[in-house]
C-alpha cells in the first residue's frame, strides 16, 4: 500500500513534528504550542494551537483524535471527535479541548494533545429521489434493536 506524502510547514521554529510513537500506530501524536500554559476547569474548552500547518493529498484527510491516555486519566476530550482537516486547509491546526473531569488540567507547550491519523475520503454523488429502498431495520434508530447485551 502507498503512503501518502503528507507535507507539513512549522509556523514556528519551537513547534514539534507529530510523531507515530509506536511501529503500527494508526495515529500520530501531536504537540501544543503555547507561549503561556492554559488551565483548562472543570466543563471549559479551548482552542489549543500546535504552530502546525499541512498540505494533505487530494482524496484524503487528517482525522483529529483524543488522546487515551488524556481522556482516561484526566477526562481530556475533544469537542468534534473526530475532527476533520480538509485536503484544502492550509492555516495553522488548532485543536478543540475540553475538559470533562473534576480537576482543573494545565495544558503546557510541548505537550501531547491529540491523535492525528491520516484517511482516505470520497465524495459522493447525490441523487435525489421520491422514495428509498425499503430495509429490515428501516427507520429504526438510536436503540432501536434493544439492550446492550448479545446472547
Amino acid at each position: 500500500m502507498d503512503q501518502p506524502l503528507l507535507q507539513i510547514k512549522k509556523l514556528h521554529p519551537s513547534a514539534i513534528v507529530p510523531k507515530y510513537m509506536t511501529e503500527l500506530a494508526a495515529g500520530m501524536d501531536i504537540c501544543a504550542l503555547l507561549d503561556e500554559e492554559i488551565v483548562l476547569k472543570p466543563g471549559e474548552r479551548s482552542l489549543v494551537p500546535t504552530g502546525l500547518a499541512f498540505a494533505i493529498p487530494v482524496g484524503y484527510e487528517i482525522q483529529v483524535r483524543p488522546r487515551s491516555g488524556l481522556a482516561i486519566k484526566h477526562g481530556i476530550a475533544l469537542v468534534n471527535s473526530p475532527g476533520t482537516i480538509d485536503a484544502d486547509y492550509r492555516g495553522e491546526v488548532k485543536i478543540i479541548m475540553i475538559n470533562l473531569g473534576q480537576e482543573n488540567f494545565i495544558i503546557c507547550s510541548g505537550e501531547r494533545i491529540a491523535q492525528l491519523v491520516v484517511a482516505p475520503v470520497c465524495q459522493a454523488e447525490l441523487i435525489e429521489v421520491a422514495e428509498l429502498d425499503e430495509t429490515e431495520r428501516g427507520a429504526g434508530g438510536f436503540g432501536h434493536t434493544g439492550q446492550g447485551h448479545i446472547k
